[in-house]
């Protein structure tokens, strides 16, 4: 089972788009088992999967239709909210027979941003060497380890907050992709990842060695990382979202992307690198580029479908029967790179 978070500290870069027609590519195309997990309080990957008259039935009041038995990442999490250090024992996510994308799902909630003070609160413990606090903190290690096996991949898919909740997923997670947008604020984005890791990566280390010296054996007998395995876990990157112009009968960005977008890999580079598996390079690093998708995009959200999934029924007309088609290109060439890349990352 392959866990893949999803994550840059800049918003608005296709992230949960992506996520959600990766997950659906794997599923369809390569016969995946796979899971969602929505980990962003604003439930991006919940609506486009499941669409807003679900999203409206489970949020508003759950106890009254069929999605009272779903467990939410909120769910998980109460009893640590509770102030226990375990979490949700029984897990049922949405199945994948509900939806078009043919992925299993636990949704995301609200009320998931509340449970980011109790993990604070954890994190400071932590550091004093607490296994109370680093049980709570490894919270993520303890869900993988209840779904080991039940799936080929999962996905987490992050918001952009570089706090307590991402940090935790992460320690629970063994890789991570950073969808890229042709913008500056994406690169600044990666460089506060970077630093960002490096930080908590050697406070985490170093606390796991105080509880050890304190306590010989205790934190073998709990779901605890050892050592976080995203700390050589960078799969790369996409681009997302350029416009493109016809030049000599080929479609090229614009100047103003294309300049961002010659920037990126080096920075990439200077910023990521050093969390890239071993076998990797930094070639293999760029996973793809997603041009612009125009109307197809709003359409596929509307509808709850994914991309390749889209029907005349559905709206589908016109120069958007070509956009699909090339979608098509794009999202296979991105599951190879991945492929490629975990199979480099083995």
């Amino acid at each position: 089972m392959i866990t893949i978070s999803m994550f840059n500290n800049k918003g608005g870069v296709g992230k949960t788009t992506l996520t959600c027609n990766l997950g659906n590519f794997l599923a369809d195309y390569h016969s995946k088992r796979v899971l969602i997990v929505d980990c962003d309080p604003q439930c991006n990957a919940t609506q486009l999967i499941m669409g807003s008259d679900f999203a409206s039935d489970l949020y508003w009041d759950n106890s009254s239709n069929n999605y009272s038995e779903i467990t939410t990442i909120s769910d998980i999490l109460q009893p640590i909210e509770d102030g226990d250090s375990s979490i949700l024992e029984t897990i049922v996510p949405i199945n994948k027979s509900t939806n078009r994308f043919n992925v299993d799902l636990i949704p995301g909630h609200p009320t998931f941003s509340i449970i980011e003070d109790r993990l604070g609160s954890a994190w400071h413990e932590l550091k004093g060497g607490d296994l109370g606090g680093i049980r709570k903190t490894n919270w993520n290690t303890s869900l993988v380890a209840q779904l080991n096996n039940q799936y080929d991949f999962i996905f987490f898919d992050l918001g952009p907050s570089l706090g307590s909740i991402n940090r935790s997923i992460l320690i629970g997670c063994q890789y991570f992709i950073t969808p890229m947008g042709t913008d500056i604020f994406s690169i600044l984005g990666v460089r506060n990842i970077s630093s960002w890791l490096s930080s908590w990566m050697g406070i985490y280390t170093n606390s796991l060695a105080l509880t050890e010296n304190r306590t010989p054996g205790r934190l073998n007998q709990y779901q605890i990382a050892a050592e976080p395995a995203i700390s050589k876990g960078y799969l790369g990157y996409t681009s997302q979202q350029y416009i493109t112009k016809s030049k000599e009968g080929v479609r090229r960005p614009t100047k103003a992307f294309e300049e961002i977008i010659n920037m990126i890999p080096e920075e990439i580079a200077n910023s990521l690198q050093f969390f890239m598996p071993d076998n990797l390079n930094s070639d293999s690093l760029k996973i793809g580029d997603v041009k612009h998708l125009y109307s197809l995009i709003p359409l596929a959200q509307s509808v709850s479908s994914p991309i390749l999934k889209l029907k005349s029924s559905d709206g589908l007309v016109g120069t958007q029967f070509k956009q699909q088609s090339e979608y098509e290109e794009i999202i296979s060439a991105i599951t190879e790179n991945i492929l490629k890349n975990l199979n480099l990352a083995e």
